[in-house]
């Protein structure tokens, strides 16, 4: 059962992932003023592949524990988050409501992550990498929308990117 159970999680995860092949960074990321501390494209399928397997095991670890529907709840409303940012920040080019989006996702990751320490530690301590790199992404997005003021301008004003 544990099994099938990551299976499905991991399902989740790659769904929600997919997303980042539907809506690349293309050249309307490229062309913007980023922060020296970028990670290089490459580290990012890396560590989300990484992050997945850990989200996904997490979650297959508490999944059928007496009590655990809470943590179930952040753990399906974590994995949304994770998919709507995509879209938001590469897909309509909103860096503004790209930083709510993720914002949003850090505390649903950090609340996930207290939930699922209460069911099982090692459940928690496979969530601290993500909120980790949560962390680092609403850094990022925040850098971004400062250091490019002229695209932000865009996005208020309504006009396309």
């Amino acid at each position: 059962m544990a099994y099938v159970l990551f299976t499905i999680f991991l399902a989740a995860c790659f769904a929600a992932g997919s997303t980042g092949g539907l809506f690349m960074p293309g050249d309307w990321y490229r062309r913007l003023n980023k922060p020296w501390w970028t990670p290089p494209d490459l580290v990012f399928p890396i560590a989300w592949t990484v992050l997945y397997v850990c989200m996904a095991a997490a979650g297959a670890r508490v999944a059928m524990l007496p009590g655990a529907g809470l943590a179930m709840a952040l753990w399906s409303l974590q994995i949304a988050l994770n998919g709507l940012w995509t879209p938001v920040f590469f897909g309509l080019k909103r860096m503004k409501l790209g930083l709510i989006v993720v914002g949003i996702l850090w505390v649903a990751v950090a609340c996930t992550m207290l939930a699922l320490f209460q069911q099982d530690r090692i459940a928690g301590l496979l969530f601290v990498p993500y909120l980790v790199w949560v962390t680092i992404a609403t850094a990022l997005n925040a850098a971004v929308l400062r250091m490019n003021p002229d695209e932000a301008a865009k996005e208020k004003a309504g006009t396309p990117a």
